[in-house]
């Protein structure tokens, strides 16, 4: 498709079997069951490897941990490249069938683990002389999660946006069908969830794992054939380039310039942007060193060597945004802790009701997502609609408040998480028993607080990011969370193993247990968390929330300039 444009006529991006208009609902409908299916198989693996990798695989709590949070948190950066490649070379559609192949790919693998026995380490019982898994048992692990990583990483900034690609936006219809796509497609990722939290983790955890993994890969396989079955109706659009690339380019062609004396320099500003006094530096990519750095009419013969005022401002808007995402990371890693830690925990509780029912540890991820919906549709049908009645006006929280009661959270849910674990373990050792009397249902006070966690500061990161970067740069917004999500991962891997190493010095038991949590103090280690999130809610509160309200005054400044322009136009 012609770029900038969204014409379903005369397209030759579109393919000519279709007698019929291709996009819209007629083609959504095969995307949304694509989603459905898709979200449905990668969740129910997610969702329960750490029971997977603890109980198959004899992963002791350090290693398990680095498992879990280094393929999260790849999975979370591969999107970065994902993006980048569908928006320069592939385009959306080639994009998701690869990453979709390589899912598979991968889920095959994982499936294969479960059905042959050598593929892994014996099951080890009553979790005394566990035996480690091989190298080369690793090795078909990690591969197979290596591929599942690849295939997010070409899924997640591709799905909503090839869905997006399908409606006329430069019409009032085309606009609320894309409103309506957005709730259907949370509609159906949250059925997919609800899904693979209860019946697939039931069924690997209670039934069999064999089982449990061929549902899942027989789910992303149907997803892949409906996806291809609907070709002829997409509307596929060419790769158009990307905003990642003049960001670069700004950062390069400053380097180059550094040595400029910028006091006479006039700056190449064809659509007249206004210049904020932050970073200064870089708008030297701005400065027209010399007349041959532009053609003949007017435009950079190198984009590596000039830039405009837009693209160093967009670069500057961006890196101010950077120390609110970093409070963000500390909110993130207190999540990605109940995801692993949390879970471990739960497999090493009572799971059997009085009533004989075996609750499996993985369902332990439905309390964050229950805590969540509780907390925004009390907030927006309470609060919200009851302000609105009683004065007139909608009452929202701000976004300083919402990231404020997120960081308070997360220092809640570390303590509350300590204190249960002393329990826990203290009633596991009085009994001598691997796993403790204390019943599992204890674990979801914790478990919820995550939910609020990701409620208040999560959802609020996201807001902040969509809202205060302009319309063009709205990719740039979904890969910066997702690289705030992969750098938590990657920081929790970290700090786990700082204190496994420390806490066994001289001959002691880690803080994390090794096989078995209650031979180490993992309280301590949640201390270590909240104290963390508690510098962390002083870095927000005394540091990075200012930029809040900066971010907000330059975008709106931005927003005026822009208007001015197009009037003056």
């Amino acid at each position: 498709m012609a770029e900038g444009s969204n014409s379903f006529l005369d397209d030759p991006c579109l393919s000519p079997s279709s007698k019929k208009q291709p996009g819209g609902w007629r083609a959504v409908k095969y995307i949304l069951a694509n989603e459905t299916f898709e979200k449905l198989a990668s969740m129910s693996l997610i969702a329960n490897m750490t029971v997977y990798l603890k109980t198959k695989y004899n992963m002791e709590g350090v290693l398990l941990v680095n498992v879990i949070n280094i393929w999260s948190g790849t999975s979370s950066f591969m999107s970065i490249g994902g993006a980048l490649i569908s928006d320069m070379f592939l385009g959306r559609y080639l994009m998701l069938l690869y990453g979709s192949i390589s899912s598979l790919l991968g889920m095959m693998i994982l499936t294969l683990t479960a059905i042959v026995p050598k593929l892994r380490p014996p099951t080890c019982i009553g979790q005394i002389n566990c035996i480690d898994p091989n190298l080369w048992q690793l090795s078909i692990l990690y591969a197979g999660l290596t591929l599942m990583a690849i295939g997010a990483g070409g899924i997640r900034p591709c799905n909503i946006a090839f869905g997006a690609d399908q409606f006329n936006t430069t019409t009032k219809e085309g606009r609320s069908q894309l409103e309506s796509f957005f709730n259907w497609w949370y509609f159906s990722f949250t059925f997919a969830l609800v899904i693979a939290l209860t019946a697939v983790v039931y069924i690997q955890t209670n039934i069999s794992w064999v089982i449990g993994f061929a549902i899942p890969t027989s789910c992303l396989l149907v997803s892949i054939v409906i996806f291809v079955i609907g070709h002829h109706a997409y509307i596929i659009m060419k790769p158009q380039g990307s905003v990642f690339v003049d960001l670069v380019k700004v950062i390069a062609a400053a380097t180059r310039k550094h040595r400029l004396d910028c006091s006479r320099c006039s700056f190449y500003d064809p659509d007249f942007h206004p210049r904020t006094k932050q970073l200064r530096c870089l708008e030297k990519a701005a400065v027209i060193a010399n007349q041959n750095e532009l053609d003949e009419d007017g435009k950079p013969k190198n984009g590596w060597r000039l830039c405009s005022i837009q693209q160093v401002e967009n670069l500057k808007l961006l890196l101010g945004m950077m120390p609110v995402c970093l409070a963000g990371i500390g909110c993130f890693m207190t999540m990605d802790q109940q995801t692993t830690i949390g879970i471990l925990q739960a497999i090493q509780s009572n799971n059997v009701l009085p009533s004989g029912f075996k609750i499996p540890p993985g369902w332990m991820g439905l309390s964050p997502m229950i805590a969540l919906s509780i907390w925004i549709s009390t907030y927006e049908i309470l609060w919200v609609l009851q302000t609105k009645r009683l004065t007139g006006k909608a009452k929202r929280l701000t976004m300083t408040q919402r990231i404020n009661i997120g960081l308070i959270s997360a220092m809640a849910c570390s303590i509350v998480a300590s204190f249960i674990e002393k329990k826990r373990r203290t009633a596991a050792l009085k009994h001598g028993s691997f796993k403790s009397p204390m019943s599992i249902l204890m674990l979801l006070p914790q478990f919820a607080l995550s939910g609020l966690v990701e409620a208040f500061a999560a959802v609020a990161i996201m807001e902040y990011l969509t809202t205060q970067l302009p319309e063009s740069m709205r990719t740039v917004a979904g890969a910066i969370f997702f690289i705030s999500l992969s750098m938590a991962s990657y920081l929790n891997s970290m700090l786990v193993n700082i204190v496994h190493k420390t806490t066994k010095k001289g001959g002691k038991t880690s803080w994390l247990g090794g096989h078995n949590l209650n031979n180490g103090k993992l309280e301590n280690f949640y201390y270590l968390a909240a104290s963390i999130e508690a510098l962390n809610f002083l870095y927000f509160n005394l540091y990075a929330r200012r930029f809040i309200a900066t971010s907000c005054t330059i975008n709106k400044e931005s927003k005026e300039d822009q208007h001015i322009n197009e009037d003056q136009i």
